[in-house]
């Protein structure tokens, strides 16, 4: 058990019973016991190394601010032109913005470029009049994201007129930054390949600094947040040039 968190950083109690054939319960007194020692720390569903940053899986994180990340998920949705070229990153927020744009029945001939499985598969109802194209490379469960080796090659050959990429955290003095390094490395390929880069977090993210720098605040074009992102925060991104639009609730799927 200590082997597989060194290596993933985080797991659930679920996956460790699965691995050893185990039950939860043994599970979790296993766990109790190696924090006892102060070799791991206990979290909601599993356990982490001590001092790592959790990533949570994409399904635990569709709870978290549903309805704002719809409200984003539609405004972005709303910018987007017939005959663009795209590039849609993993995430809730993305997957949001995707269910928006299928539900635009007017849009066609645009190209979705996506790194994501699940964004792929929302999008699938809008074929033929959305074209999506699925980058390819290591499969990642946690979020159902592709990641290098090999994903990375399509970015040396695309120019999209826009990416959208999510994060874990927009600052002011640390930039955008993620939690999950083999997936930032990814975002910072979408940014080198577009025109333009749109930022979609919830509020939650306005604030917050997480380990990998993903993009400094002068590489990116927009912010598009929702109302709980704290107001002065918000001024101080726009302060330090950043362009920031927030996303009003409505009915995300007109």
């Amino acid at each position: 058990m200590l082997a597989m968190l060194r290596e993933h950083e985080f797991v659930r109690v679920a996956e460790l019973s699965r691995t050893f054939g185990i039950s939860e319960v043994t599970v979790r007194s296993d766990l109790s016991t190696l924090a006892d020692n102060g070799l791991i720390q206990r979290v909601h569903g599993g356990a982490m190394v001590p001092g790592s940053e959790v990533e949570r899986s994409f399904e635990e994180s569709l709870d978290a601010s549903a309805q704002e990340k719809a409200a984003i998920g539609h405004h972005a949705a709303r910018s987007v032109l017939p005959g663009e070229t795209i590039m849609l990153d993993v995430g809730t927020s993305t997957a949001a913005l995707a269910r928006s744009l299928v539900n635009r029945e007017t849009l066609h001939n645009v190209t979705v470029f996506t790194s994501s499985l699940k964004v792929a598969l929302d999008l699938e109802p809008a074929i033929p009049r959305i074209t999506v194209v699925v980058t390819g490379g290591t499969l990642r469960p946690l979020q159902h994201s592709l990641v290098d080796p090999m994903a990375g090659y399509v970015f040396d050959t695309v120019r999209f007129d826009r990416a959208f990429v999510g994060c874990n955290g927009v600052h002011v003095d640390h930039g955008v930054t993620n939690v999950n390094l083999p997936e930032a490395g990814m975002k910072r390929r979408m940014i080198a390949a577009a025109r333009q880069t749109v930022v979609v977090a919830d509020g939650s993210k306005v604030g917050n600094v997480s380990v990998a720098k993903i993009a400094e605040l002068e590489e990116i074009d927009l912010l598009i947040t929702g109302r709980s992102a704290p107001q002065d925060l918000v001024k101080e991104l726009v302060q330090h040039g950043v362009a920031v639009e927030i996303a009003e609730p409505g009915n995300p799927g007109a």
